[in-house]
């Protein structure tokens, strides 16, 4: 074998090695990962927590443009939706520009976590931001979107609205 083709095979060797290392991605129908990261006061939301109502992940870091137009309007939505919806804004920069984003963002009543370790961007498949998942009230994924924009907006705010409009799962027999 030629030292060209051992770099091939080195290549697709380790290539395969590193598919096989990284988690699926999580995709529509499949039920949502737990891992959101921890609020500035280390509390790990869960989806229990939300029984019922429709949760918007979003992934975002304040060097994104889009997500900084992006956190208002899901802002509005929290607001509008509180009973029926619960936002988490998951933060993947460093703990301590989370830590003053978090502070100079005490009015928001969405949630704000923090993605320590990237466990929830692993869990979510997040290899971008923006990314943003829509779970429906039975905790499976409605609807995925990555390295969006504004052109966006009408099809995630109707698949949000009909999640929204959709009954609630029906209450599962405990035993």
């Amino acid at each position: 074998m030629t030292v060209s083709n051992l770099t091939r095979v080195a290549l697709l060797a380790l290539f395969l090695l590193a598919s096989h290392m990284v988690a699926a991605a999580p995709k529509v129908g499949d039920m949502a990962p737990e891992e959101f990261g921890a609020t500035l006061n280390g509390e790990a939301p869960k989806l229990a927590d939300y029984p019922g109502k429709v949760v918007i992940v979003t992934f975002w870091a304040s060097w994104c443009g889009y997500c900084r137009k992006e956190l208002p309007v899901l802002e509005g939505l929290q607001r509008a939706g509180k009973n029926s919806v619960q936002v988490i804004a998951v933060n993947t920069e460093s703990r301590e520009e989370f830590r003053d984003l978090a502070r100079n963002m005490r009015s928001l009543t969405m949630k704000l976590t923090h993605d320590a370790g990237a466990k929830g961007s692993k869990a979510y498949g997040v290899n971008g931001i923006p990314h943003l998942v829509i779970i429906g009230r039975d905790g499976k994924i409605l609807n995925v979107h990555r390295g969006y924009g504004e052109s966006s907006l009408p099809e995630i705010l109707a698949v949000i609205n009909a999640a929204i409009a959709a009954p609630q799962p029906a209450p599962q027999p405990t035993n």
